[in-house]
């Protein structure tokens, strides 16, 4: 990815990963290759800076929406506000970089001095001659394409490139001609071919709507027989489809670029065509302007030997106020940043925290009753079925033990000075709780029956099947309780249950304390149950 963030600035250029972009809130793209406009899809939704040309292809081929999309006139200077209240503006200019189509430099300027960006360019001198850059400004930072920053890399002009090509093809009159090129560029020299050889240039419905949008000659077409020169990907040169080709026509293939490529046919050529500039245009640029530095564009590739032109550097002014506010501001933050930092300042509860059981059943008792009616209506079962009750662990309990969630059991129990408000965690409705004891003792399939858990995690039958809590119970508790009130003989209880699990179940809430660990969990059960 070729894209910078300038510091000290709200400015990004090419750069499109809003995670990674903290404070920068105006965004430029300098041109459409695809390695400028990585995360850049339908999706972004910020204003969005570029020429006329990339603006359509922008829409055209992203599908990033047009309310979005700020098309700026080359050549013409453009006033964009720095800060949400216009105090602190900053003017950018837009120039040809002579690199592909709708491709651009800008040149900033502003509270942090004058900047130029070059993006991917191919140095000419008439750039010298832009308005912009020949009114005596001092460029303080020149943000420039490194492609080619390589003094052992010697490459011709365009122009003598081309006629390398217009040579070659020359010696191949009955072959037909495969041009390997990327989306965008080099349209030019396509052209140019088809008015040297008085052909058709064949192309892809997209790349012709491209030239189409440029103006050039009607040189074009898609129809694959109409002429001998054939624009194809890049990636179609390979010894593959050379095979393929030369077994119906011969043909041979030509790969315009400056990068260090193998041939894998003796039919492919590699001309070195490139868009970006040589070292030795770029040493004449850089003299020409001198910036007091020079920061390159591509991390990967090397950039010096300008010391000699550099300007004495100066030191950075102070950010104003109203732009600080304005990359600071967290109402310009991306909203899933905004939410993340809301969820990492929310406190966190300590320990287990429980509801009260009362509460909790009243409000869940209102939420079953005004859904029952519409769930009768709505639900597919058979109404035999829905008519079937669910029970709940916590409802289990309460008829177990009555005297448990008596009205005196609603006092504040003082066991501690300060107390919190507690939750039954419970399990989804019309299911038991599968219990384990933690002494290596499992509850028997008759003392499941004999309390009306039934077999865990199964739907439970009716309220016939739940008795009620006995005398006999109560007393084991230490609490006194009314008689049950079932028509049925009502199983006697043992009046101990070695099961940890089963004592949590038959611990009264309001005896556990708000935080704790789970060993003296385990030690207020066992103090609970400890016979008197």
């Amino acid at each position: 990815m070729n894209g910078v963030l300038i510091p000290h600035t709200p400015i990004a250029v090419d750069f499109w990963s809003l995670r990674r972009a903290g404070t920068a809130r105006l965004f430029f793209l300098s041109h459409m290759h695809s390695d400028h406009t990585v995360g850049l899809s339908s999706t972004w939704a910020r204003p969005l800076y570029c020429s006329p040309i990339t603006a359509h292809l922008l829409h055209r081929h992203l599908q990033v929406s047009k309310q979005w999309i700020q098309p700026l006139e080359i050549g013409e200077s453009h006033v964009l506000p720095l800060d949400e209240i216009g105090r602190e503006t900053m003017t950018v200019t837009l120039l040809d970089a002579n690199h592909c189509p709708g491709s651009v430099m800008f040149l900033f300027e502003g509270y942090f001095g004058t900047i130029l960006y070059t993006g991917d360019f191919r140095y000419t001198p008439s750039m010298l001659k832009e308005p912009a850059l020949t009114l005596g400004k001092q460029i303080h930072t020149l943000y420039l394409d490194n492609t080619n920053c390589n003094p052992a890399l010697v490459l011709p002009s365009r122009q003598e490139a081309a006629h390398q090509i217009v040579q070659l093809i020359r010696k191949h009159p009955q072959h037909n001609i495969k041009i390997g090129l990327y989306n965008l560029g080099k349209e030019s020299l396509l052209e140019q071919l088809a008015l040297e050889f008085q052909t058709w240039v064949v192309l892809s419905p997209r790349r012709l709507e491209l030239v189409q949008l440029l103006g050039l000659a009607d040189v074009f077409t898609v129809e694959e027989t109409a002429g001998r020169i054939h624009a194809v990907g890049h990636m179609e040169i390979c010894h593959s489809n050379m095979l393929r080709w030369n077994q119906t026509h011969p043909t041979i293939a030509i790969l315009p670029t400056s990068r260090k490529i193998h041939s894998s046919h003796p039919d492919i050529h590699i001309i070195p065509y490139s868009d970006h500039s040589s070292y030795s245009e770029l040493c004449a640029f850089v003299a020409a302007l001198k910036p007091c530095q020079v920061v390159p564009i591509v991390s990967r590739q090397p950039c010096g030997g300008f010391q000699d032109s550099l300007s004495p550097r100066i030191s950075m002014p102070l950010i104003p106020d109203s732009v600080q506010q304005y990359m600071s501001s967290s109402s310009r933050k991306p909203s899933f940043l905004w939410l993340l930092e809301r969820r990492l300042k929310r406190p966190r509860t300590q320990g287990v925290v429980f509801e009260s059981p009362e509460v909790s059943a009243d409000q869940s008792q209102a939420d079953r009753d005004s859904k029952k009616t519409q769930k009768e209506k709505l639900s597919p079962w058979p109404a035999y079925l829905e008519k079937q009750p669910s029970h709940h662990p916590l409802r289990t309990k309460k008829q177990l033990f009555p005297d448990l969630y008596s009205k005196e059991w609603n006092k504040a129990v003082p066991f501690c000075e300060s107390q919190k408000r507690v939750t039954m965690l419970t399990a989804p409705l019309g299911f038991s709780v599968p219990l384990r004891s933690t002494d290596e003792e499992f509850i028997s399939l008759k003392t499941r029956e004999e309390i009306g858990l039934g077999s865990p995690l199964v739907p439970l039958g009716d309220d016939d099947g739940v008795p009620e809590a006995t005398e006999n119970q109560s007393a084991c508790m230490g609490h006194g309780s009314p008689p049950s009130h079932s028509s049925k003989g009502t199983p006697h209880l043992a009046s101990e249950f070695r099961g940890l699990a089963l004592k949590y179940l038959l611990t009264p809430v309001n005896f556990f304390q708000a935080g704790y660990s789970s060993r003296s969990f385990d030690q207020q059960v066992e103090k609970y149950h400890k016979p008197c």
